[in-house]
């Protein structure tokens, strides 16, 4: 598939803006200003935009826990991202939610929440909810190699295919779920070939390569968006960083293959990529990066100056009648 100049150059940008984004709340959480474990998605940069800009923008898109690329590549803003990692009250979810249980409505980013497996199902419904009313919107969702042996995932993607859902379900495997090497607990090399039980087409990419995911899931997008149902994409990439910052390091990685796939950064790859090809000449690209780096430098400072929220707050969104405080 051939992509436009355009489309390319708003890979790159949103690769880095991920990028810039999670490094930066990895130094804001080291200073004591995040609360909570960040866990991030640095080394999934293209296939979380690759996968999410083969979507309109009126499409859905499920997360899960490692949860601040999705948004990102979905469209959402930075600021009141930031925000809500800091708990303040301009959040996306006004500072309730933080790290791993964010949603951007505005982006269709229905949410994500901390619970392995738990956005299959959510998925499942959005698309159902999709078909009941006629439209054509498409529903994304990503989840990992682990929760491809939770329930969730036998019983939607089975859900998905005898209803015909319009949803593609994007199975970022990278290897590790939290400390568990995927090998070792997963018992099909290509977790995409599980695809065939439920009579759907599965297909297993390289997850380095933007392009390549944007590829495999634009096809499988028109497919659900033509009435075709469900599809399944595996992308195989890989985490650069621990399971999380915030809890205890713990050693279940090989050094040696952490480097060897670090060799294989999507950022740093697509940029090369850029300049080979002639999409973008390097003034273009480092203007685009300096563009981003000062985006993540205002999205701090909004959110280091926001209010947190008050303590009256802390009922709200949860009953129906909210119980007020008393001091």
């Amino acid at each position: 598939m051939d992509i436009s100049q355009q489309t390319a150059s708003e890979m790159y940008r949103r690769m880095f803006r991920s990028r810039s984004f999670e490094l930066a709340a990895i130094e804001n959480l080291r200073l004591g200003k995040i609360p909570g474990a960040l866990h991030t998605s640095v080394g999934q940069e293209a296939s979380i935009v690759g996968s999410c800009l083969a979507l309109r923008d009126d499409d859905y898109m499920v997360g899960n826990h490692r949860s601040h690329g999705h948004p990102i590549g979905k469209g959402a803003r930075v600021d009141r991202l930031f925000a809500e990692l800091m708990g303040k009250a301009t959040g996306i979810n006004s500072g309730m939610g933080g790290s791993m249980h964010l949603s951007d409505f505005s982006v269709g980013s229905l949410g994500e929440t901390s619970i392995v497996g738990s956005g299959l199902p959510v998925a499942a419904g959005a698309a159902l909810g999709s078909k009941m009313q006629g439209n054509d919107r498409v529903t994304l969702c990503f989840f990992g190699d682990g929760a491809s042996n939770e329930g969730t995932f036998h019983e939607s993607l089975n859900l998905a295919s005898v209803w015909a859902l319009p949803v593609v379900y994007v199975c970022e495997n990278n290897g590790y779920g939290e400390l568990s090497a995927a090998r070792l607990v997963v018992s099909v090399p290509d977790i995409s070939v599980r695809a065939a039980g439920y009579g759907i087409p599965g297909v297993t990419v390289d997850g380095q390569d933007v392009v390549a995911v944007y590829e495999v899931v634009s096809e499988a997008v028109a497919r659900a968006r033509r009435g075709e149902g469900p599809s399944l994409v595996e992308t195989k990439t890989y985490r650069f960083h621990d399971h999380a910052f915030g809890l205890p390091e713990r050693a279940y990685r090989d050094a040696a293959e952490v480097d060897e796939w670090r060799k294989r950064d999507p950022v740093e790859l697509f940029r090369t990529r850029l300049l080979a090809e002639g999409m973008l000449d390097e003034a273009a690209v480092s203007a685009l990066e300096d563009a981003v780096s000062a985006e993540i430098e205002a999205a701090i400072s909004f959110a280091e100056s926001s209010p947190y929220p008050s303590a009256d707050a802390a009922f709200d969104h949860v009953y129906t009648n909210p119980i007020p405080i008393r001091r």
